[in-house]
């Protein structure tokens, strides 16, 4: 092997935003009376328009959409009454992950509120794999179910749908996965769908269970209290799905963190008390890093049965029993993914040209396929190359794939269907099953569409710089504004600020693992800054003189019960 892709370091492309046109700015700044620099954040985002602007920075529940506009809503709330008023069963169907998780909960939840006789189901990840089992049907119509309704899969379960007809079982699907031929079931609720006009395409599974159990009350104009004290579960199933973090997701996202710092869900309240965050203000980072990373942990080992069933449970105790054995999980995640990275990383030093090559195939029979997806996403972030994993089990295997910006994984995938037994997924991540004997033939394929269509631009990750700052405009005024665009996530990131010529005041130092800290000063204002994982750049601080450019962003920083400011470096120069 030429080269190793692993020493080299990436200097990454800071790219700034092009100033406003002044009257624009102006009349921004005018119409919102709020400060410049967040009128150009506005901008930057593309909201131009005052309503709208209105509409982001104060994110109201009166602004969701009718989840009538959906297409087959009507015919699913139909159903699903008919199944009530007859006493009828009913399975809600969700997928492991925690978009499944908590939409499923949701579901639950709000059908039992109405004396529904429900139940759940969900597979499991390495028994079943994913979307509506045969197994799930199955189970489903020996305990007499006649109505499964789906959560965040069924898209494509058309043989599973007539399986289940020819069960006695009616299904109603909500999906939010890219469709192609539609299921013959009794209702097709996808945003996605080539017929459905509705306004807003990129919900989640929970968010579009959430719509369906907001259309079932209201057909029957049934009180919404019960609907929406599950806004905290739909944050979280949000967040961890990674779902773009504006229109009516931010409006779930704002008001389901609201709901959480007092949430009355037992589960909820015993993950969040095992963490240390109870009555705390949280942001999307807890979600996703802390909660999300737990409930995620039993989907990836064993069967997540067991967290719906902590997050439907009225049973304090119960709920605190299941958020335990959710940590020991975790911790048992934590160890097989360090293993496995340890292993993936030796291999990518092994067999990945940095000369050539623009994407990462690898496989190995000691992967968990729990896990993969875990690692893959770990080795492109660490590499900056699109990364397929495979985990290989006698002569099948599971892979799972992440991707970078400018490079469409799903469509990458499509290009070498010939290899593969099926796969799903999006621009950025993906799922694939494969025959050991084709793992070979696929990564040949796959390297050479990624030599295709990568540019070696791409490459190179992108730092994306709102403004420059000095040290002396950032202040707790200043913290507040920001505070304003949040919930941050994809299509609506937290702002990242340069301060140029900046001078670095005393003793730099690495802290824990390889996090670099120091305290900078410009124009007599000194700020305390973090660098995570940024130990490698050191090198660059010397004390005393002026001579420092920071990407960074402004965070409110909570030590002992003191707030301050701080600076999460993004890079240095």
């Amino acid at each position: 092997m030429v080269g190793s892709i692993l020493d080299r370091r990436i200097e990454p492309r800071w790219v700034f935003s092009e100033h406003p046109d002044n009257d624009v700015l102006a009349q921004t700044k005018s119409a919102l009376n709020i400060p410049t620099v967040m009128a150009k954040i506005l901008i930057n985002r593309g909201i131009l328009d005052v309503e709208e602007a209105q509409h982001f920075l104060e994110p109201a529940l009166e602004n969701l959409l009718d989840p009538f506009l959906l297409m087959d809503m009507d015919l699913a709330v139909d159903r699903i009454w008919e199944a009530i008023d007859a006493g009828e069963k009913i399975m809600v169907h969700g997928d492991y992950d925690v978009d499944g998780v908590t939409g499923t909960s949701v579901l639950v939840r709000t059908l039992a509120a109405l004396d529904a006789n429900v139940t759940f189901y969900i597979p499991h990840r390495l028994e079943q794999g994913y979307g509506i089992s045969p197994e799930g049907i199955d189970r489903g119509a020996a305990f007499g179910v006649t109505l499964l309704i789906s959560v965040d899969c069924g898209i494509t379960a058309i043989d599973e749908v007539i399986y289940a007809k020819k069960q006695g079982v009616d299904v109603v699907i909500t999906d939010h996965h890219q469709p192609s031929s539609l299921p013959e079931a009794v209702a097709v609720i996808n945003p996605k769908r080539g017929d459905c006009t509705y306004p807003f395409k990129e919900l989640p599974g929970v968010a579009l269970a959430f719509k369906l159990a907001e259309a079932v009350y209201r057909k029957r104009n049934k009180d919404l209290s019960p609907v929406y004290e599950n806004l905290d579960l739909v944050a979280l199933g949000c967040a961890a799905d990674i779902v773009p973090l504006v229109g009516e997701n931010r409006i779930f996202v704002t008001h389901g963190l609201r709901c959480l710092k007092e949430t009355t869900n037992q589960g909820l309240k015993a993950l969040l008390k095992n963490v240390g965050l109870c009555g705390r203000e949280l942001g999307t980072g807890q979600l996703i890093f802390t909660l999300a990373s737990r409930i995620n942990a039993l989907g990836r080992l064993e069967n997540a049965m067991g967290a719906v069933t902590m997050l439907t449970t009225d049973d304090e105790t119960e709920a605190r029993q299941i958020a335990q054995m959710l940590e020991t999980q975790n911790i048992k995640r934590r160890e097989i993914d360090s293993r496995m990275l340890s292993e993936a990383l030796s291999l990518v030093e092994e067999h990945v040209d940095v000369t050539k090559d623009r994407a990462v195939v690898l496989a190995s029979a000691s992967w968990h396929p729990g896990v993969i997806g875990i690692v893959a996403t770990r080795i492109a972030e660490k590499i900056h190359l699109p990364t397929v994993l495979i985990s290989l089990d006698g002569d099948n295997g599971k892979g799972s794939a992440r991707s970078i910006p400018n490079f469409d994984l799903f469509q990458a995938i499509s290009l070498c269907r010939e290899h593969v037994v099926a796969f799903g997924g999006h621009k950025y991540a993906a799922g694939l099953t494969i025959a050991a004997e084709q793992v070979d033939a696929f990564r040949e394929h796959f390297l050479r569409v990624a030599r295709e269509l990568i540019h070696v631009e791409d490459m190179v990750p992108c730092i994306d710089i709102e403004s420059e700052l000095s040290l002396d405009q950032i202040d707790m005024h200043l913290v507040n504004v920001l505070k304003r665009f949040a919930p941050f996530g994809p299509q609506n990131l937290r702002p990242v600020m340069v301060s140029k010529n900046v001078e670095v005041v005393g003793a730099p130092s690495l802290v824990g693992n390889n996090h670099l800290r120091f305290s900078a000063r410009q124009n007599g204002r000194v700020l305390d800054c973090i660098g995570f994982n940024l130990g490698h750049l050191a090198y660059r601080l010397t004390p005393g003189e002026s001579n420092l450019d920071m990407a960074y962003v402004i965070e409110e920083n909570e030590w002992r019960g003191r707030k301050g400011i701080q600076l999460r470096i993004k890079d240095l120069r």
